[in-house]
């Protein structure tokens, strides 16, 4: 038997018993629709149960009164007796289901109104036994491979569109739900736990020591050279400039101007031979300088302090909270422009990806077991654990619902099967009644 669920609760007053479970604009019209043709058959099959059972007892008058004159109706006359026993005996127990017959409280009659917590714990059992078993639940979803399924959904025109399109309202969803100050607050804190609070000095320490040691500074150490030759070769006033400039005043200007020549010539073929020559002794300077700064990083007690230094200078307190807050805003921005975006490169790459994954999933039998076990896996594991929980829905529902509101739905939903229970049982009576006494009559005549 299946309650409708329509049939939710609300609040009862104190002295009313269990909550009732109606939504506020739960009023006979809303039920108008489903309900009232359920109801109009119900009372349709009731009023036939009855014809039959007053045609019975019409019978059974008539066949009774003339049965003397003519015998022959005594065979009706027990026909019609048992349709009536039969019919009275099958509404009893119908009737017995829902209320007491008549009013009258006779033991083991409003079943349903009186036993509707036992029902909906009996109920919950039954669910949890044979529905929630982690074997059944893993077979079902073996037998329907749904890697296979969705698959094939998310690779057809439509499925990745139909992704990225509830995957946007989700993210366009969470942006408005989130607080900027929270979320500022979470990066802030994340920067400081994992950027400010280790030691700089080590790590970076370590990374330069391996990148000096393949030799990946070389290049840059190249760059500088060229420059430093390149601004040499165009900058020979400047370079003049500079000796006149520091030279004594009683020096004549025309040995400034030979002085000045000799060091700018010596500054270039200087440069030069470091550019030309990549063992040169400025070179193996730059890099033993480098090895030996690299580990003064992790191991000299003065270096790493002085990184510390250099580190809670270039990231106080207001410079966290200032990136922090230009992280978030532009990982918003982004996001928010991509999703409203159908043509932005995330919004196609992220449609590619998935019609890729839909296709792997059809064509790639590995991985789509793989799936299948994972998802197999995951539904025995909240079947295992919560079962108990989910059945428990089930009883605690049921529970909260008001007896004999729960008891008309039940009827509404089956009311109109039973009423056959009826109608057979006046006819099997009736037929019943007719054999016993016809075989009591062949007997005792």
């Amino acid at each position: 038997m299946q309650v409708n669920s329509e049939t939710t609760t609300k609040p009862a007053a104190p002295h009313a018993g269990p909550l009732r479970r109606t939504p506020p604009a739960a009023t006979p019209n809303q039920f108008a629709e489903g309900d009232a043709e359920k109801a109009a058959a119900l009372r349709k099959m009731k009023l036939l149960a009855l014809s039959l059972l007053i045609a019975m007892a019409v019978v059974f008058t008539i066949a009774f009164a003339l049965q003397k004159q003519y015998p022959w109706l005594e065979y009706v006359r027990a026909a019609a007796e048992g349709g009536m026993v039969g019919a009275l005996a099958d509404w009893f127990a119908v009737t017995a289901l829902f209320k007491y017959p008549m009013g009258v409280k006779i033991p083991h009659t409003a079943i349903i109104p009186r036993r509707k917590d036992q029902i909906g714990a009996s109920l919950g059992e039954f669910v949890e036994t044979n529905f929630l078993s982690e074997q059944v639940v893993q077979d079902k979803l073996a037998s329907i491979n749904i890697a296979g399924k969705a698959g094939q959904w998310l690779s057809a025109p439509g499925g990745a569109e139909r992704v990225a399109k509830e995957g946007g309202a989700a993210i366009r969803g969470a942006f408005k739900v989130l607080n900027d100050d929270d979320v500022q607050a979470v990066i802030e804190g994340m920067v400081r736990r994992h950027l400010l609070a280790p030691p700089w000095g080590p790590p970076v320490g370590r990374m330069a020591e391996r990148i000096f040691a393949e030799g990946h500074h070389h290049t840059l150490v190249d760059l500088l050279v060229d420059r430093a030759a390149d601004w040499v070769a165009a900058n020979h006033e400047t370079v003049s400039r500079l000796v006149t400039d520091r030279s004594p005043q009683w020096v004549p200007k025309i040995v400034d101007g030979l002085v000045g020549d000799k060091v700018y010539l010596e500054i270039l073929k200087f440069t030069r031979a470091v550019q030309a020559d990549q063992n040169h002794e400025v070179r193996r300077s730059i890099d033993k300088y480098l090895t030996d700064l690299a580990h003064d990083l992790q191991y000299d007690p003065a270096m790493i302090a002085r990184a510390e230094g250099m580190k809670a200078q270039i990231l106080g307190d207001p410079e966290v909270r200032e990136l922090a807050s230009r992280t978030w805003s532009t990982i918003k921005s982004a996001l928010l422009t991509a999703v409203d975006d159908p043509d932005s490169e995330l919004t196609v790459r992220f449609k590619a990806a998935v019609r890729d994954f839909g296709a792997r999933l059809v064509n790639d039998e590995e991985l789509a077991g793989k799936v299948n076990t994972w998802i197999g896996d995951a539904a025995g594991y909240l079947v295992r654990t919560y079962r108990s929980d989910i059945a428990g829905v089930i009883t605690d529902t049921v529970a909260r619902w008001d007896a004999e509101e729960t008891s008309r739905k039940i009827e509404l939903q089956v009311g109109k099967d039973l009423q056959f229970i009826r109608i057979n049982g006046t006819v099997v009576g009736s037929m019943a009644g007719l054999a016993i006494f016809t075989v009591a009559h062949l007997a005792f005549g």
